[in-house]
């Protein structure tokens, strides 16, 4: 968080699963002169508290923080820039508060992860885990910061990349949000959103397909959307030029 000043935008970065606000870093120091800046680390993920059950992994606990906390440092009318699973929770936070922003900006979306090809697979192993997760240690350590400069260029399944971020968030608290995640579906809110959007997505994107986005633009009434060629699902990390210079032409 800078500096705020009146008369300049206020954005707000959400960051993905298993992440931190670390990787907002070059954001910041390219917006940090001319807007309000806050990069907030999501319950359960890097400096923030892990808590213990998993229904506090809930994706509406996650959007009741960002009220609370922009609530609580009088921050008006801020665009929401988030990613990936952030953006989940973005979509949950427009469902209450959208009248609070000035817009919002998706990076590599999803509105419904579990229409995915092996959703029903995944969705039953993590469903066992969260059955047999009491048996499992729990482990309240704070976690840290990761450089993710180490990590430009890496793939959307880069085994050191994500080794990394789950043993920095825990392998409990990645779990349980990812399980969460196959609990939403705000495709039905789609339409009702009333604020200016701007999505960015990646043509070769894995985890996320591109057709979220495009979904998600057929029904969004003010949208601009732009689709990068050769990006996958990392585009935060590896597509900075594009993507910073798209969300300065969108404030």
């Amino acid at each position: 968080m800078n500096e705020f000043q009146s008369g300049r935008p206020s954005l707000v970065f959400v960051h993905g699963l298993s992440g931190s606000s670390s990787a907002w870093v070059e954001y910041v120091k390219k917006f940090e002169k001319n807007c309000n800046l806050l990069s907030l680390d999501i319950r359960g993920h890097g400096k923030s508290t892990k808590l213990k059950s998993y229904e506090d992994y809930e994706i509406g606990k996650f959007s009741q923080d960002i009220y609370d906390l922009i609530t609580y440092l009088n921050i008006k009318k801020p665009i929401l820039v988030s990613h990936s699973f952030g953006t989940l929770i973005a979509l949950e936070f427009l469902v209450k508060y959208q009248d609070l922003l000035t817009s919002s900006i998706f990076l590599s979306p999803n509105f419904c992860v579990k229409n995915g090809g092996s959703a029903k697979i995944m969705e039953f192993l993590l469903r066992s885990f969260v059955k047999i997760s009491g048996l499992i240690p729990n482990s309240s350590k704070i976690g840290g910061h990761i450089d993710y400069s180490k990590y430009k260029n890496t793939g959307d399944w880069n085994i050191r990349r994500m080794s990394a971020d789950i043993r920095n968030t825990g392998l409990r608290v990645f779990l349980y949000c990812l399980k969460q995640s196959y609990e939403f579906d705000r495709k039905g809110f789609l339409g009702s959103i009333n604020i200016p959007v701007l999505i960015i997505h990646g043509k070769k994107d894995t985890i996320f397909p591109v057709k979220n986005s495009i979904i998600m633009a057929e029904r969004i009434n003010d949208f601009r959307l732009i689709l990068l060629e050769n990006a996958d699902h990392i585009i935060v990390l590896n597509n900075f030029p594009e993507v910073s210079k798209a969300i300065e032409n969108f404030i």
